[in-house]
């Protein structure tokens, strides 16, 4: 089985995130995925940010719900770089793309898209939220979908019903908190398993040791040393 490696935001660690620069230079870097989150703006337009605010990764402040497109793009998001549209990626790279969505609304607008360009074999829609998940699911028929779950509390016992309910294929855990007994039981309910957030060498031997299907990375020299086949 192939062991994947995605590439988180981009590169985020050595590239701002979120950005086509980031996007690109993981392409190049030859990471299997690229892993981004989307938000909608103010005009209803699929924006890449991770934060419903502008104010963390960009020269704004404010929400991306309250700013339009023609807002968000006068904004530097790091080293010049701009808030790209999430046509904008799709065009930049042709790597497969795993995309994090935080409400339905914005999944609704996504799934749309994932339609017209028919790209249900190469988009994988993820979230924390089962009914973001569930929605995906049920406007876009085979979509794939990841459930990505911090493992705090109770999670580690219902992640498996959890993502099976939501018709998830893929869980994205926590790798700190993520025990061999959660990689098994997902594992025997044929769901993948990949971690987060993998940025050492000592953090990929663990990914390893738990026999994960992947790990979601901000660094380029991951994708060297964690090339491998289980």
């Amino acid at each position: 089985m192939t062991f994947l490696t995605i590439g988180h935001r981009g590169v985020m660690g050595v590239e701002p995130e979120n950005t086509l620069r980031s996007f690109v230079r993981a392409e190049r870097s030859g990471m299997d995925v690229i892993s981004m989150d989307v938000q909608l703006s103010k005009d209803g337009v699929l924006v890449v940010l991770h934060d419903a605010e502008v104010d963390r990764t960009t020269d704004g402040a404010g929400a991306v719900a309250d700013l339009t497109l023609g807002e968000l793009r006068e904004l530097d998001a790091g080293d010049g770089e701009r808030v790209p549209v999430f046509e904008d990626v799709l065009d930049a790279v042709r790597t497969p793309l795993q995309v994090s969505v935080a409400d339905v609304a914005a999944v609704a607008v996504l799934a749309e898209l994932v339609l017209r360009r028919d790209l249900s074999a190469r988009v994988e829609v993820a979230s924390f939220h089962d009914a973001v998940l569930a929605e995906a699911a049920r406007r876009v028929p085979g979509a794939r979908t990841a459930l990505y779950a911090d493992l705090g509390g109770d999670e580690a016992e219902d992640i498996v019903d959890r993502a099976l309910a939501a018709g998830a294929r893929t869980v994205a855990l926590n790798l700190r908190r993520l025990t061999l007994e959660t990689v098994e039981a997902a594992h025997r309910a044929g769901l993948r398993v990949t971690g987060w957030t993998v940025n050492t060498l000592e953090q990929l031997r663990l990914a390893r040791a738990l026999e994960l299907d992947g790990v979601a990375t901000d660094f380029p020299e991951i994708r060297s040393t964690g090339r491998f086949t289980a």
